[in-house]
């Protein structure tokens, strides 16, 4: 089978992480499946010519905004995955939510990553509630070997020579849902009491209006670090030496960094909201926070360090059902 892929490939963000996943899947099950930009085209005319000349079987979009309105009046069959800010931020917006309604109307089925996103979109549309299918997603880490850790320390701007550190990440790409600056406060008073504390913020510049603002906080804050995006390897391999990962998003379908952070046993602290609960339970799988102070504080000193509250996330395969078959 012949399959076009769509979803937003902006490099290193969970979109296109989840999208090479999934594509690298449909290929080892002898499916060929090519993926392109859904920020590429404009209109339904731009993919229907693709998917006339291409010669595809079937499609398949991630978002169901983004990917999904361009495929509607597809000739093709084709199912959607819900990306979180389709469910939990864009149904706000009256117009995008009836060209989702259509969207999801069309689709031979709908894919969604937690059942509480599932709950979610059927609330929306109740008459898709039978085509939406929960699958969670699979992930996989590759940590560099090679990677040196002291070098990334010293190009982050963190002393190496204080004794022990405890270096938090936050990955994300720098837009406003991400929330990276929700945190920014709290972790440089926490680096001013405890000078171990540094907070790394890596991740591509996708908002650039909103990557200056996060650029002028930064350089007011000690102890925290806006780092430059990195190979996916030495991104693990990072996570892989860090204190904990940090998510402080305001939605989240599911979380790679997370997921990856789990898979790679390194704690998780993350933002209280619907896609990050479905995924961690607080203080057996991570921990869950709604006033980042009172997280921080407790994190070295109640209940004993962090490290008790982890736990490895299954590594599952993705098997992503060709529903799309007619």
């Amino acid at each position: 089978m012949r399959l076009l892929l769509l979803a937003c490939l902006r490099a290193r963000t969970g979109n296109a992480t989840t999208a090479a996943r999934i594509q690298s899947h449909l290929h080892a099950a002898g499916h060929i499946c090519v993926l392109k930009d859904a920020f590429m085209y404009e209109s339904q005319t731009e993919i229907a010519n693709l998917i006339s000349t291409d010669k595809f079987d079937g499609a398949l979009a991630i978002h169901l905004y983004k990917g999904g309105r361009l495929l509607q009046g597809s000739r093709i069959p084709f199912g959607i995955i819900f990306g979180g800010t389709d469910v939990n931020e864009d149904v706000k917006c009256e117009e995008k939510h009836r060209v989702m309604g259509a969207v999801l109307e069309e689709a031979r089925f709908a894919v969604a990553f937690t059942v509480k996103m599932k709950e979610l979109a059927a609330a929306e549309w109740p008459d898709a509630r039978k085509k939406i299918y929960v699958q969670t997603q699979g992930i996989k880490t590759t940590p560099k070997e090679t990677f040196d850790w002291y070098r990334f320390l010293q190009n982050a701007g963190i002393p190496t020579d204080t004794g022990s550190l405890h270096v938090f990440l936050l990955i994300c790409g720098l837009r406003r849902v991400k929330d990276p600056l929700y945190l920014v406060d709290v972790f440089s008073d926490w680096h001013r009491k405890e000078p171990s504390i540094h907070l790394g913020i890596i991740g591509p510049a996708v908002d650039p209006l909103f990557t200056s603002e996060v650029k002028e906080k930064v350089k007011r804050a000690p102890g925290v670090h806006l780092l430059q995006e990195m190979p996916q390897d030495d991104l693990h391999a990072a996570m892989k030496r860090c204190f904990a990962v940090v998510n402080s998003s305001i939605s989240e379908g599911m979380s790679a960094a997370i997921l990856e952070a789990m898979d790679l046993n390194i704690p998780v602290l993350a933002r209280n909201i619907p896609g990050n609960a479905a995924i961690i339970k607080h203080k057996e799988t991570g921990l869950l926070f709604s006033n980042p102070q009172k997280s921080t504080e407790s994190l070295l000193h109640e209940d004993g360090d962090l490290h008790y509250h982890i736990c490895t996330h299954r590594r599952n395969s993705l098997p992503m059902a060709l529903w799309i078959l007619p």
